[in-house]
């Protein structure tokens, strides 16, 4: 394998958590493990295919852990691994950010779909 040039750092951390998917992904699995199932539930506007296969990638890239459970019926779940919560300050900035964003384009507090669903 070639060695990757990058112009600037942050283009090695695009490349790994960039796109539409993956940053909401982790910010999911920062609140503890999760089924497919759940971020599907969490994330209603993504594709089975393409949440398949972001996690996939944030698997390979050493970001999320993929559990399976010997079961009938097979039973996976997703958490950060060790590695993947070394971008839990970066997450929180981006959260945090989003907030008061939103707080000062809109002028109000939004739900927070993952808080409801978890508290039924």
């Amino acid at each position: 394998m070639s060695k990757k040039k990058y112009n600037i750092s942050v283009e090695a951390t695009l490349e790994v958590i960039g796109g539409k998917w993956k940053c909401v992904i982790l910010c999911h699995l920062t609140h503890g493990t999760k089924r497919t199932s759940d971020l599907k539930r969490l994330m209603p506007n993504i594709t089975q295919k393409m949440l398949t296969q972001q996690l996939r990638e944030l698997e390979d890239d050493g970001i999320i852990n993929r559990i399976v459970y010997n079961q009938v019926p097979p039973k996976v779940e997703y958490q950060l691994s060790e590695y993947g919560q070394s971008l839990q300050s970066i997450l929180d900035s981006l959260c945090s950010w989003g907030e008061n964003h939103i707080v000062k384009v809109y002028g109000n507090k939004f739900d927070m779909l993952e808080e409801s669903i978890l508290n039924k």
